[in-house]
């Protein structure tokens, strides 16, 4: 514990109380921080605190939905105390609402002993104190999880490879084949298992953020698929896939969703049995995208239906399953899905009837109205011809290497090396797509984003991040500057051609 949170936060806006709170409390070499007025409370609570030291009157209806606000929000370790002094005990409505709506409630009623009022001060320090201790073991816990995690992918990377190296030889036997497939299959189940882990430390750490980015529906789920084929192949399930007609475009967290959906999807397969089906829907509800998933397997009961989202918990046939897993891909898909501001259920007729799980995300995109683009220039190229793609990046190398691949995928390009530039050369070229690095030499990529979507207020252009940053913050600048996805070098380049495509086919008709 710091000096903040071993204090005594006092608020006693009337009278006397603050100061005589205090100076018991200093008997004991206790540090109290009176509040003077509401505005000062919680802030000072964010900060640290061994216990909240309250009088009844202060209790409004504004300082109840505050305080109980903030306690809402606290991380699971924590549970503050609270003292309150009291006149009238539980007959006073106030303090009953402080009893239903706040929690670790110690109520003191006037007159209070100075002997007793210092003894509930220490004992909820103490509790305080154990609460901080849990929270360091909850530390020490998620940096085992993300170490252990780490030193697990350093030997998959070489061992993947060589499977694959294996798989392409052509004088290697239809036997060895069979082995190498067996032990890719096996490097990939783990591989998604350590990743679960690494998503386990990073969320309850808070540093997991969502990338959001324009994604289509069926990039998804192919996705996702294709992830879960393995399982299928092995357990000889059947999936039966709907989709909506036509193309339908999302704005979220690629990888998120696709985890989401590969996790959930995973669980299916795994419970059901031999080449019995399972079922994907996807569906478009006004701006909701829909995914459902059912199986034809030992189906839960009530009691575990209400539990099976929470960490490392299974159902009775998840413990007894060969690959039962570690009880963590159903709960990444329910934060993942909520940090989308979305839904999951589960859903069972009962035991042996199988289970639906069902998410739901507001996460659509509306049909993009296109801006009209410049008339023809002068060098004939028509303003709905080739994607214009407009790369930014001061290594002069990587620079014309991303111009010559996009050149030969059939893209128009300009090409800029600082900010300055691009900021002139998006004036004339006006690009579908900005491939925007973020250290250029004369201003941050950030700024240069800023000032071109400022050149035209009805401007769509689409801004790319390619930069050897991949921390948070520079994902939230990013975001704000108005840079929609973000990519850390070395890129994967095939995902950027497909984020190009995805693009291309939502910015209307284009010809050679």
């Amino acid at each position: 514990m710091d000096k903040l949170e071993q204090r005594i936060v006092v608020y006693a806006p009337v009278g006397k109380d603050a100061r005589l709170i205090c100076d018991v409390l200093a008997h004991a070499r206790l540090e109290c921080e009176t509040c003077a007025a509401l505005a000062q409370v919680v802030p000072q609570l964010r900060q640290g605190a061994a216990a909240l030291f309250v009088v009844e009157e202060a209790f409004n209806a504004g300082f109840l939905a505050e305080l109980t606000g903030f306690l809402s929000g606290q991380p699971a370790w924590s549970d503050l105390p609270v003292l309150v002094l009291s006149k009238q005990g539980l007959d006073s409505v106030a303090v009953r609402k402080v009893f239903e709506q706040v929690g670790n409630v110690t109520l003191l009623e006037r007159p209070v002993r100075r002997a007793t009022l210092l003894s509930a001060a220490l004992s909820a320090r103490r509790a305080r104190k154990r609460q901080y201790e849990m929270r360091e073991v909850d530390r020490r816990k998620d940096e085992f999880l993300a170490i252990l995690g780490h030193e697990l992918r350093n030997p998959l990377a070489p061992i993947r490879t060589a499977m694959d190296v294996l798989n392409t030889m052509p004088d290697s036997s239809p036997r060895l084949r069979h082995i190498t497939q067996v032990v890719e299959r096996q490097v990939k189940h783990l591989t998604r298992l350590v990743d679960d882990l690494l998503d386990v430390a990073r969320i309850t750490n808070d540093k997991v953020a969502l990338k959001c980015e324009w994604v289509s529906l069926e990039t998804v789920l192919q996705h996702a698929v294709e992830l879960c084929r393995p399982q299928l192949e092995a357990g000889g399930q059947v999936l039966e896939l709907q989709q909506p007609a036509g193309s339908v475009l999302l704005s979220g967290d690629r990888a998120r969703l696709v985890q989401s959906l590969a996790n959930v999807l995973g669980n299916a397969i795994k419970f059901s049995p031999p080449g019995a089906p399972v079922e994907l829907r996807a569906t478009v509800e006004g701006g909701d995208i829909v995914l459902a998933v059912r199986d034809h397997g030992p189906g839960l009961e009530p009691e575990a239906r209400a539990r099976i989202f929470e960490l490392f918990v299974q159902g009775p046939a998840g413990r007894s399953h060969a690959l039962g897993g570690l009880g963590i891909g159903l709960s990444l898909a329910q934060r993942f899905t909520r940090m989308h501001g979305g839904t999951v259920q589960v859903n069972s007729p009962g035991p042996g009837q199988g289970c639906e799980f069902v998410l739901r995300m507001p996460i659509v995109v509306a049909e993009r109205r296109r801006r009209p683009r410049p008339a023809p220039r002068a060098d004939g190229q028509d303003g709905e011809g080739p994607l214009r793609v407009m790369v930014v990046d001061d290594n002069v190398d990587g620079a014309e290497m991303l111009q010559t691949m996009l050149e030969m995928d059939g893209y128009l390009v300009g090409k800029a090396h600082d900010g300055q530039g691009a900021i002139a050369l998006a004036e004339r070229f006006h690009p579908h797509v900005a491939l925007m690095d973020i250290g250029l030499p004369d201003m941050q990529g950030y700024e240069a984003a800023r000032r071109i979507h400022a050149l035209r207020q009805d401007d769509d252009t689409v801004f790319i991040a390619m930069t050897g940053w991949g921390h948070d913050e520079a994902r939230r600048l990013a975001a704000e500057a108005g840079i929609q996805h973000y990519l850390v070098k070395p890129v994967d380049l095939n995902l950027l051609r497909q984020q190009l495509a995805d693009i291309r086919s939502h910015v209307g008709p284009r010809t050679a």
